[in-house]
């Protein structure tokens, strides 16, 4: 029975909420904007990388290599986005 009780998704989800609640006290404390948008950012990478691997199961698929390749892929194409969405709207580009 130990081997079908799901222990580290469970934690992972307890894990989540806690996470969730940081975000929470962020707010609620109304913290400075650089130290909430610190904890912020930190929270939001952990809580990132922890669904990632436990709910998506990146580490049990035999190919993972591929995997990898493709995760990098996304990062690279939403980065270029975000990055050429600031350089055409906030900083002024002008094609004339």
């Amino acid at each position: 029975m130990k081997k079908l009780f799901p222990l580290p998704h469970v934690m992972g989800f307890v894990f989540s909420l806690v996470l969730s609640l940081v975000a929470l006290v962020v707010v609620l404390f109304d913290m400075s904007f650089k130290a909430g948008m610190t904890v912020l950012v930190v929270t939001a990478l952990i809580q990132a990388s922890l669904q990632l691997f436990l709910f998506m199961h990146v580490k049990e698929n035999s190919d993972s290599k591929t995997l990898y390749t493709n995760i990098t892929y996304a990062l690279f194409v939403g980065v270029v986005t975000i990055f050429g969405t600031l350089f055409a709207m906030l900083w002024g580009y002008n094609m004339i």
